[in-house]
C-alpha cells in the first residue's frame, strides 16, 4: 500500500481512530478512580470531569462515525410501496435538510464559541478554558455533514449503495439461520 494510500485510510478513519482513543482513556480513567477510592480512599480530583469531557466527545464524534456509516435511524417503512427512485430522492432530500440544519447548528456553536463565550470560562479542576471542550460542536456538526455529503456522492454519482451495517447484519444472520435449516431439513431427510 502506498503511502498516499495509507494516509487516506488514516484520514478516512480518523473519527473511529479518536472515538476509539477517548472510549480507551475515559473507561481507564474511571477504572482506576473507582479502584482508588476503593482500596486507598483517594480520589484523582480532575478524573471524573476530563472523563465527562472525553464522554462528550466521544458522543459527537460517535455521531460522525453513525453518519458515516449511514448507520443513524430513518423511517423508510413508507417507501415499501414506491419505486426504489423515490427512495432515493426523498433520502437525498432529507439529507440536504439535515446537512442544512448541521451547517447552521455549526455556525451557531462557532460564534458561541468565539464570540459569545466569556473567555474566562475555565475548568474548575484542571484550568483549561471551557472554550477547548465546546470545540467538538462545530467540529462534529461539520465532519457530519462532510460525511453525509460524501455518502450522498457515492450514492447519486458512483451508485455506490450504502447499506446500514445493523440491517446488513440482520441479512446475514437470516440468511445464515436460514442455511442450517436447510441443512438440517436435508439431513433429517424433511421437504
Amino acid at each position: 500500500m502506498s503511502v498516499k494510500a495509507k494516509l487516506w485510510h488514516v484520514l478516512d478513519h480518523i473519527e473511529e481512530y479518536v472515538c476509539s482513543l477517548l472510549l480507551a482513556v475515559f473507561v481507564t480513567l474511571l477504572f482506576v478512580q473507582i479502584i482508588l477510592r476503593q482500596f486507598w480512599g483517594y480520589s484523582i480530583p480532575w478524573g471524573e470531569e476530563v472523563a465527562t469531557y472525553m464522554f462528550v466527545w466521544f458522543a459527537y464524534l460517535g455521531a460522525v462515525v453513525a453518519a458515516k456509516m449511514s448507520a443513524h435511524n430513518r423511517v423508510s417503512f413508507q417507501f415499501r410501496w414506491f419505486p426504489p427512485i423515490v427512495k432515493k430522492i426523498s433520502e437525498g432530500i432529507a439529507d440536504l435538510i439535515w446537512v442544512a440544519f448541521n451547517l447552521y447548528f455549526t455556525w451557531l456553536s462557532y460564534d458561541f464559541i468565539f464570540n459569545r463565550m466569556n473567555l474566562f470560562w475555565k475548568s474548575q479542576t484542571t484550568g483549561i478554558p471551557m472554550k477547548y471542550f465546546f470545540m467538538v460542536l462545530p467540529l462534529a456538526f461539520f465532519l457530519m455533514s462532510v460525511r453525509i455529503l460524501w455518502n450522498n456522492y457515492l450514492i447519486f454519482f458512483k451508485s455506490v449503495e450504502i447499506v446500514d451495517p445493523e440491517t446488513q447484519e440482520l441479512k446475514e444472520i437470516t440468511e445464515t439461520a436460514q442455511a442450517a435449516k436447510t441443512d438440517s431439513d436435508s439431513l433429517t431427510g424433511v421437504k
